[in-house]
């Protein structure tokens, strides 16, 4: 009853130890796209963007402020100009002796300003320069949602071989304990030697340790679809079988629409804004300023208001050629960024003529294993026929079942090739 008990203890925890979530691929891409933190991050220099370009909102609003002083002095000067503000002069004030000699006088101030960008030459180039970042931004954040999609779509492949791996491995046990069987009952009657049973149960414990190992790579890309879709680690999921990808398309090269590259060069047309903000700085600025004060010797008193308001013609003619080095070191700042769309063009075209070429590998590794498979299958069914009747040695047919088991998995390895040597074509040609 114990030992009863235990076998049933160990099938339950075999049970919802290998409970299985199924996941088709579209599935999987979308929610990898909606929790990706790659995409939160993009997403976050998105929003950053487009904060900074409404910064630049202020070179056409104006600027209001509001100030409350309050002073005192014996200074003769300033002690008379209080007054003065103040609205408070009476002809004893123009005594000298209180002129030169004033007591400490009090002024308390409320004031009002305002300020009115009229005409910033430099300042409006700096918007274009912003709204082109958020262009950048909105492109970069693009080519992360391809790139998250081809890592989903590639661990998903991944995932598929493991249980490709498994199936075989299955197969190949199910074989070999048909074989260890028939082998036994001839060793117990004395028609085989004990080597031959050693070797089968050598086969049969290597193919138990493949599955082992297939039953491993399941939960580990398993778990890399769940960091990929945010979610725990631990739960093993179930795609759709292993197929072809028929897809067929043209031989392809690289699009200048492609979103990466469609962000280098809005991010050099900023740079070309940033330039003629730079250049523009020593052009003559225009702005207007208004202010209305309130002065009063008491505290909280808000008499005798004033106005003052005016235009401002600003030019600074020369800047010890700050302008000039900012020029230069924006220039060299763009013709990095040339440079690196440049090599990324170059890179990337070196690495779709490879995927072409390792996609012809795989088509033509297709057939071959395609047709090694059936022959193999064949051969091993021929051999079991003989074995069976004692005309085939037990090495002939493990050599039989282990070419089989080989072929029907270096099949299943050429089909993910293909397949993702397919997205990874889609995702280099992406427009």
């Amino acid at each position: 009853m114990k030992k009863l008990s235990l076998l049933c203890a160990s099938a339950l925890y075999s049970f919802f130890g290998l409970a299985q979530t199924p996941l088709k691929l579209e599935d999987a891409i979308k929610r990898a796209t909606d929790s990706s933190r790659q995409l939160q991050l993009s997403a976050n220099e998105l929003q950053t963007a487009k904060a900074r370009y409404k910064q630049t909102d202020a070179i056409f609003l104006p600027r209001v402020g509001l100030e409350y002083n309050a002073l005192v002095t014996d200074n003769p000067l300033n002690a008379f100009g209080f007054k003065l503000q103040q609205s408070g002069i009476t002809q004893n004030d123009f005594m000298p002796s209180l002129l030169n000699n004033p007591k400490a006088t009090g002024n308390f101030s409320t004031m009002a300003t305002l300020m009115q960008p009229i005409y910033n030459a430099d300042l409006l180039a700096m918007r274009d320069a912003a709204r082109k970042q958020i262009e950048a931004s909105q492109y970069q954040q693009q080519r992360t949602r391809d790139y998250v999609q081809l890592m989903t779509e590639m661990e998903y492949l991944q995932l598929q071989l493991s249980y490709e791996m498994a199936t075989v491995s299955d197969e190949a046990i199910t074989t070999l304990q048909a074989i260890y069987k028939w082998t036994k009952d001839r060793y117990d009657q004395g028609y085989v030697q004990k080597s031959d049973l050693l070797n089968v149960e050598v086969q049969l414990k290597s193919a138990q340790t493949q599955k082992a190992a297939a039953e491993s790579a399941i939960q580990e890309h398993s778990d890399n679809l769940s960091l990929l879709m945010r979610q725990p680690a631990g739960t093993r999921y179930q795609p759709d079988i292993l197929q072809l990808n028929y897809a067929t398309q043209g031989k392809k090269a690289l699009s200048d629409n492609r979103a990466d590259f469609k962000a280098f060069r809005t991010a050099i047309a900023a740079y070309d804004d940033m330039i003629k903000s730079t250049r523009r700085s020593i052009i003559p600025k225009i702005n207007g300023f208004a202010s209305y004060q309130l002065n009063d010797k008491n505290a909280l008193g808000f008499g005798n208001g004033s106005y003052l308001a005016g235009l401002r013609l600003s030019w600074n003619i020369f800047q010890g050629n700050e302008v000039r080095n900012k020029v230069t070191t924006q220039t060299l700042e763009q013709e990095k960024i040339r440079l690196q769309l440049t090599q990324q063009k170059e890179q990337d075209d070196k690495a779709l003529a490879k995927a072409y070429l390792q996609l012809k590998d795989a088509d033509f590794q297709l057939s071959q294993y395609q047709l090694a498979s059936e022959q193999a299958a064949e051969a091993l069914s021929i051999l079991q026929n003989r074995y069976n009747q004692g005309l085939a040695g037990t090495t002939d047919i493990l050599m039989a079942q282990t070419q089989l088991a080989q072929q029907k998995l270096y099949y299943k390895q050429a089909v993910m090739m293909h397949n993702s040597t397919l997205a990874y074509i889609h995702f280099l040609t992406a427009e």
